[in-house]
């Protein structure tokens, strides 16, 4: 990754202002398919996965026949323990993050990964946060059927196969049909009479849960208690500090390439362009399941790739806050504060809202629900209450359970990602 930007870098001097815009534009673009797949690579490792079971990839070999395929035509994946005791008839399904593919070349690139073909993925994983068997850890769904759902499609679930290029990529865009695969499959192994049921995801995995939240509900026996959860995937759509809407643009790719309008909102599609569409500000107005977001207000992801993609910052004046916010001066802790009120004017109306939930915390962080940030010792805290206390809390209805920190650096319990350390 670094040769390719000092690359780019090099060759974006010889051309006008002009050129180097839409140059840097398309880097961003490129830089931005990416990113998911090396965003943690040498981070996560400051979090412990304590009394976390490994468990077995399944492969789905209901696809073949529906033709439900990964990018790169292999089997879509699961990851499955089986609940006990109280929790033997509830289910919490967890849809892994990862990005998303824009173009033939991203997608074809992608298709080499675990985040393009269950040929690369591994065959067991750790179970921890929201899947953990402790419930020291995982007080509330510890118990329950607990399933990871492998992301290999690039589209959120959402690509439809009418939109294949027939052009020699070998590409398959089948989000859509191995959602519908996944869960006819859980259904058969008892979901189909599950009493509570809670469906969430991370990242490009959380933009899958609010697409497909209510699809999840109507599955479901109506008299079960059915929610979803969102984790670190309310991606604004903000101009960057040079002025562009890079994620607007790469949204527009991926929703044309994978012909992601289909599985978005028809009463969006209906009075907008599909892109917007897919924009959660846009979804989660149509989601009539009781919804919770996790978001921390300071998405290193987002910053580092919506609010200041390398491409705009080809000076290297944020390079240091980008990655450490403790590192940033004081003009760029003002453009970061107004980043985090667009974030809550943006959820203004979903804070309203009877049955929502949220968790707004002031770390420098992206995904909090899938490792110990969930719920431990030393994990963060709003109100002295945890990531997984406050959703306990909203999922039993306890209490309206919408927590919204205070402006960095208020929060002494945040953990705060530090790049300048890989």
């Amino acid at each position: 990754m670094a040769i390719l930007r000092q690359s780019a870098l090099i060759w974006c001097r010889k051309f006008s202002k002009r050129d180097l815009l839409t140059a840097s534009v398309g880097l961003t673009l490129i830089l931005f398919s990416f990113s998911f797949l090396f965003s943690f690579s040498k981070n996560t490792v400051v979090f412990t996965l304590n009394n976390s079971n490994f468990v077995p990839l399944t492969l789905l070999f209901n696809a073949k026949d529906r033709g439900a395929f990964c990018l790169d035509g292999s089997l879509p994946g699961y990851h499955f323990d089986k609940g006990y005791g109280s929790g033997s008839s509830n289910w919490v399904l967890h849809i892994e993050g990862g990005g998303w593919c824009e173009s033939v070349a991203t997608c074809s690139l992608r298709k080499k990964t675990a985040l393009g073909s269950s040929n690369h993925m591994e065959q067991e994983v750790q179970f921890s946060g929201i899947l953990s068997s402790d419930p020291a850890r995982n007080p509330d769904f510890f118990n329950w059927n607990k399933v990871k759902i492998r992301y290999c499609d690039g589209s959120s679930f959402a690509g439809h196969p009418e939109s294949e290029f027939h052009n020699g990529s070998g590409l398959f865009f089948r989000g859509q049909l191995i959602w519908e695969a996944l869960m006819d499959e859980f259904l058969s192994m008892g979901m189909s009479n599950a009493r509570q049921a809670l469906l969430s995801g991370c990242s490009a995995g959380g933009l899958a849960t609010m697409i497909h939240c209510d699809d999840f509900r109507a599955k479901l026996p109506k008299a079960a208690i059915v929610k979803c959860l969102a984790d670190a995937s309310f991606f604004l759509d903000e101009e960057d500090v040079s002025g562009s809407r890079t994620m607007q643009l790469f949204y527009n790719n991926v929703v044309n390439l994978h012909g992601v309008a289909k599985s978005l909102p028809t009463d969006c599609v209906a009075k907008m362009d599909p892109s917007l569409c897919f924009f959660p500000r846009q979804i989660i107005g149509s989601v009539k399941t009781p919804l919770f977001l996790v978001n921390p207000a300071y998405d290193f992801w987002q910053i580092q790739h919506v609010l200041v993609p390398a491409a705009s910052d080809l000076p290297g004046e944020w390079r240091r806050c980008r990655l450490n916010i403790q590192k940033c001066n004081s003009h760029q802790m003002d453009i970061l504060q107004g980043f985090r009120n667009n974030l809550l004017k943006a959820l203004s109306e979903f804070e309203r809202s009877k049955g929502k939930g949220m968790f707004i915390n002031s770390c420098f962080i992206h995904c909090q629900t899938w490792m110990e940030t969930w719920h431990g010792p030393n994990s963060p805290r709003i109100y002295n209450k945890t990531i997984a206390e406050t959703v306990g809390d909203w999922y039993s209805e306890k209490e309206d359970a919408k927590r919204v920190d205070c402006p960095f650096p208020c929060n002494p319990s945040c953990y705060n990602m530090d790049f300048m350390r890989s």
